[in-house]
């Protein structure tokens, strides 16, 4: 749904990451900077329709087992930029609002 941030799990993360367009947050619910990232999100999803801009919870057992195998996270939240499956781009940490955007002109809509 476009202006919606979505919820990405090992159920639909290749279907997602596949698409034209994807940006994923890996977070965790006791993670304050990944609190801070939700709105920052939100605004990336409205500002960007034509852009999937999801939230993996990697809190939740058994929800994202297999982004853990194919993923070494450092810290969260952590961004992945994707297109047609391909990993574009990783950011550490909140990406604030204008550099996001940025990112997702120069990387996906390039």
């Amino acid at each position: 749904m476009a202006g919606t941030v979505l919820d990405v799990s090992d159920d639909n993360y290749k279907e997602f990451t596949d698409s034209t367009g994807a940006v994923v947050a890996y977070g965790l619910a006791t993670c304050e900077p990944c609190k801070t990232y939700d709105p920052i999100l939100e605004e990336t999803a409205a500002k960007f329709p034509n852009i999937k801009v999801g939230k993996a919870k990697m809190h939740v057992p058994g929800r994202c087992r297999e982004i853990k195998k194919s993923h070494t996270f450092e810290t969260y939240p952590t961004t992945h930029l994707f297109a047609n499956g391909k990993l574009l781009l990783s950011r550490e940490g909140v990406v604030e609002p204008a550099e996001l955007a940025a990112l997702i002109s120069e990387h996906i809509l390039k």
